[in-house]
Parts: C-alpha cells; sequence; structure tokens
C-alpha cells in the first residue's frame, strides 16, 4: 500500500494506458480488423477483394486507389443494397485516415458483412507506401 502512495501518478498513468489499450481493442472489435496498405494489395490481386472508399465526392476526384467503389459514409445506409452483391468478397473500406472508414466497417459488420477490412491510415498510408492512385 505505501508503494502506491508513493507511485501514485506511475499507478495512475499505467491505468490510464491499460484501459486506452483496451478501449482500441474493443472498438476496433466492431469496426473490423485493420489492414495495411501492403495486405491490402495482395487481398486485392489474391481474393478479388472490392475496395469502398467513404471519402466525400471533393475528396474522391482528387484521387482514389483504382476499381474502387465510391459511397460516402453520410449515404452509406441508403446504398448498402449496392454492396449486397459483395458479401461473400473481402470489403476493404478506406477514408483519409482511418477514422471515418472505422465507423463504415461497423456499419457493414451490423448489416451481415463478414469479411470487412479497415484501411490502416487510409488513402494516406496507401499513398505513402508508393500504391496507384487514379482520378478517372
Amino acid at each position: 500500500m505505501d508503494f502506491l502512495k508513493d507511485n501514485l501518478m506511475w499507478a495512475g498513468l499505467a491505468a490510464f494506458s491499460g484501459g486506452m489499450l483496451l478501449w482500441q481493442t474493443w472498438q476496433a472489435r466492431g469496426a473490423g480488423a485493420g489492414v495495411s496498405p501492403m495486405q491490402a494489395t495482395l487481398m486485392i490481386n489474391r481474393e478479388d477483394a472490392v475496395v469502398v472508399d467513404v471519402r466525400e465526392p471533393a475528396e474522391y476526384v482528387g484521387g482514389h486507389i483504382p476499381n474502387s467503389r465510391h459511397i460516402p459514409l453520410s449515404q452509406l445506409d441508403k446504398r448498402l443494397p449496392e454492396l449486397d452483391k459483395f458479401k461473400a468478397r473481402s470489403l476493404i473500406v478506406s477514408c483519409a485516415s482511418g477514422n471515418r472508414s472505422s465507423s463504415a466497417c461497423a456499419k457493414l459488420r451490423r448489416a451481415g458483412f463478414e469479411k470487412v477490412y479497415n484501411l490502416s491510415g487510409g488513402i494516406s498510408s496507401w499513398d505513402q507506401a508508393g500504391l496507384p492512385i487514379t482520378k478517372k
């Protein structure tokens, strides 16, 4: 007990960081597993995975992953039927940095999609990895 009193700040910091790790783990479960740009590339090439870009239209036209399907997060609920034909395939969801795509992954899981993956770092990490981006 004396140890905790003498090291209250360190004990509090350890409890806080442990709580943050648990929160991230819990949040990731509902959102879908994260995949790196290289893992996503392998999934696209080997499993014919579908990329769904949930950024806003202005962001999408500025550059996106080739052959990605554009469904802004704000329209995802009403446009879910467009993705029904891909329920058996892996879906890789991307946005600018990975935050919006995390929300989209959670929505897709609730809608019955089982193979949902969040592109870690979003289109930014894709670009930094030197992978192709198109404006077509």
